[in-house]
């Protein structure tokens, strides 16, 4: 009830939707996204007209809906997808923000990055090659980012004549592998995104098939689960002072709900330092309100003046998370170059940034029977694995699994400011901060 209350009190506007395309090469994950922006009437006359060209032009027989995603020339040329491509739109039942990502096993990175904030994974399978390699590794990078809802879209229908036994073949097929990654909610739907069957509309042509069309299981499935409403979290953002000569003004702290419920009164600790206070006032873009929960960014004033600062950490004092200088985390490597024990880097964690060190490469995971390969001693290119990581600071963790946005961290190369590596803590490996500092990494400035 007390939750209910608290969603009530919170500014709302309509639900907004986070999404990524997933799956394997040419299985139609672009065309998927244009036939749903298509169909759906989300797409701009100019934009219509400029596809049409470009189709005409590379002698398509029919209008290729892929274009509106594909959108790098190098993309078009090639006929992939490269980059992640964001669009956004929206319908009269929910707003979304939708991540096409590449299919290719070199861009693997680009669909981790993509799927790194979604509520919801769409895991395409061509109907004739089923379940293949990378269909496998992309439905274990969203099982294992927490993605509460899995759709299997099993394209190309047409190409197998809509046969009730093949769709059901690779459902089975799929929802027990899910199953083996601890998925907890996966729908499967049987379409043809060049043809528009049973995306936006239901399709005659599978009478066998009962279920919604894409477009209205997306409307209507339910997000609210994916946020944590327990454990209160506040990462600091901006602290905003108070304008010169202003007498009344006291310093806010600006940030995103991390997690639980935030009401005026309450009592909070600030972490690392342990000093407490009450919440004075709370303002949403729309003014003051009397409770904030996520993902609303709000401003958060104290009733004491607290030594407060970006990277700094807000939590009811009963619930708060760990601070920690050691941990363990299971790790997405995006570099070109090996990660390796005894590397460093620096780390971003919420809006904390520290550095890092590799004190131990663990095993790793082998996507295909889903058993750890021990004796890594280094994860290369698009690999998963386990890591040992000790930090110049404190950082308040909880577990991916608890909390996505207190449990993910990313690993940057500080002499090429690329980001190398993604990664989610393992809540029980995390050990409690030392209160030591190292020559070799000390703290950022």
């Amino acid at each position: 009830m007390a939750l209910a209350t608290a969603r009530a009190a919170t500014p709302r506007t309509v639900d907004l939707l986070r999404l990524a395309t997933a799956g394997s090469v040419d299985d139609g994950k672009s065309t998927l996204i244009g036939r749903l922006l298509y169909d759906a009437k989300q797409v701009l006359e100019d934009q219509l007209a400029h596809i049409e060209e470009v189709s005409e032009r590379r002698g398509d027989a029919q209008v290729n809906l892929a274009l509106l995603t594909d959108g790098l020339r190098a993309e078009r040329e090639q006929g992939i997808t490269i980059d992640v491509a964001y669009r956004y739109f929206a319908t009269a039942r929910r707003r979304f923000v939708l991540a096409d990502t590449p299919g290719h096993a070199e861009y693997t990175r680009n669909m981790v990055t993509g799927a790194s904030t979604a509520d919801l994974a769409i895991v395409l399978l061509d109907a004739r090659h089923g379940i293949v390699e990378q269909s496998k590794r992309h439905a274990y990078i969203a099982a294992l980012l927490g993605i509460p809802h899995v759709v299997l879209a099993v394209n190309k229908m047409d190409t197998v004549d809509f046969a009730e036994a093949r769709f059901s073949e690779l459902a089975r097929e799929f929802e027990a592998f899910a199953k083996r990654l601890g998925v907890p909610d996966v729908t499967c739907f049987p379409i043809s995104a060049l043809h528009g069957d049973n995306v936006v509309e239901r399709s005659a042509r599978t009478p066998w098939y009962d279920g919604p069309a894409l477009l209205e299981h997306l409307e209507t499935v339910e997000i609210a689960s994916s946020h944590n409403y327990e454990d209160a979290r506040f990462p600091v953002q901006w602290v905003i002072r108070p304008r010169t000569g202003a007498v009344d003004e006291r310093r806010r702290y600006a940030g995103q709900v991390a997690g639980g419920a935030w009401r005026v009164g309450d009592e909070v600790v600030v972490l690392p330092s342990g000093r407490r206070s009450r919440i004075a006032a709370i303002e949403a873009p729309g003014g003051p309100v009397d409770v904030a929960v996520p993902p609303l960014s709000v401003t958060i004033q104290l009733a004491d003046e607290l030594d407060v600062a970006r990277g700094d950490l807000l939590a009811h004092p009963d619930a708060a998370p760990s601070a920690v200088h050691e941990l363990e985390a299971t790790v997405c490597w995006l570099g070109e170059r090996p990660l390796r024990a005894g590397a460093g880097y620096a780390i971003k964690h919420t809006t904390r940034t520290a550095r890092a060190v590799v004190e131990a490469v663990g095993e790793r995971i082998d996507v295909h029977t889903l058993e750890p390969q021990p004796g890594t001693t280094e994860l290369e290119l698009n690999d998963i694995g386990h890591v040992r990581l000790r930090t110049s600071a404190p950082l308040m963790v909880d577990a991916y699994r608890r909390n996505r946005m207190t449990g993910s961290f990313i690993l940057i190369d500080e002499a090429t400011n690329d980001t190398v590596g993604a990664g989610m803590v393992v809540g029980e490996a995390a050990r409690p901060a030392r209160r030591r500092r190292f020559a070799a990494w000390p703290l950022l400035v």
